[in-house]
């Protein structure tokens, strides 16, 4: 590891712990002078929050800052996570898949809500750190959560909407391809599983996001579309809890939606061009096709999509012709 000016980062990473004066002295050591951010101090914070099981609750604020100002700040173009940089993040805080600590996990959610743009695949990662630990119950997210293999939790509930409220920053920014195959992930494979109700809330209303914005509508800013309901009753059948899922959750967002003029359909597409082009991330295409793909995968509708399925159809907005076979079969 290299020093910080006096202060040497592997004599920390020898103790095993952080304290409050190692933070101290390695923030006024950082951001003195000139303030530039290498990539090899970058790394180097990375390993020594990986080895040092133990931190002062300050460390967490620096790590932060010290990540994002050089991902974010001094990497170019300024503002803007490119493909590149995300791979090499997320490159730097996981091992076979997994970021190995819950500062790892918070640092991404940090860097998608600062930045003005980030590829897709970063959130993605992020989400795919919520699935993880859905699938075995184990894992950094377990620290300090009551968290059981096969179901989605409420602390999990919470993680998810945070990733996705940081992604969406405060734009009107449609729910991503990306997104939604993690959220179809978890809901597959936890469709038999007695969840946190604010799950069914969660993945209802961000399916519908992505239809809407596939079918051309103007969504609008996630916190609105997303925003959590407080209708947490038990339901008996299918029937009821399609009930209680149009009545508690997707109708009160549902006026937030409205359709866009050609202009500004186009203009849009332009600007999601133009980021594309600032990230190097490609664009993705035929989104309605992989819906119908993804929801008919196993052969199966279950209950959330079944909710949603029939908000839609009850609603008869205008949504994609290739969406209109899925709303006829629902029951």
């Amino acid at each position: 590891m290299s020093e910080i000016g006096s202060v040497s980062l592997d004599a920390i990473g020898l103790s095993g712990v952080i304290t409050a004066a190692d933070v101290s002295a390695l923030r006024e050591q950082t951001f003195s002078g000139d303030g530039v951010i290498t990539k090899e101090l970058a790394e180097d914070i990375i390993d020594l929050d990986t080895q040092n099981t133990v931190q002062d609750s300050s460390w967490q604020d620096f790590y932060n800052d010290v990540l994002c100002e050089f991902i974010i700040e001094q990497s170019e173009p300024r503002g803007y996570i490119t493909v590149e940089n995300a791979d090499w993040l997320m490159s730097c805080l996981e091992h076979d898949g997994r970021v190995q600590t819950n500062r790892g996990i918070e640092l991404l959610v940090q860097v998608l809500d600062k930045s003005r743009w980030s590829p897709t695949s970063l959130v993605k990662f992020a989400l795919a750190q919520v699935k993880l630990a859905v699938v075995d119950g184990e894992g950094p997210l377990r620290d300090g959560m009551e968290l059981v293999k096969g179901v989605v939790s409420e602390a999990e509930v919470y993680l998810l909407r945070r990733i996705l409220y940081a992604f969406g920053g405060d734009e009107n920014m449609g729910i991503t391809r990306q997104e939604a195959e993690v959220l179809f992930d978890i809901n597959e494979m936890t469709s038999e599983a007695e969840n946190d109700p604010d799950w069914s809330d969660l993945f209802s209303k961000a399916i519908a996001n992505y239809v809407m914005c596939t079918s051309g509508y103007r969504v609008p800013p996630r916190e609105e579309a997303l925003k959590r309901e407080t209708w947490r009753e038990e339901h008996e059948s299918s029937s009821g809890f399609i009930s209680k899922m149009v009545s508690g959750g997707l109708k009160s967002v549902w006026n937030a939606y409205s359709e866009q003029s050609l202009e500004e359909s186009m203009l849009a597409r332009l600007e999601r061009e133009k980021i594309n082009i600032i990230t190097a991330e490609a664009i993705d295409e035929d989104e309605a096709d992989w819906l119908i793909d993804r929801i008919m995968r196993d052969g199966e509708t279950g209950e959330n999509e079944k909710a949603l399925l029939a908000f839609i159809r009850a609603e008869s907005p205008k949504i994609h012709p290739s969406l209109q076979p899925l709303l006829t079969d629902v029951a």
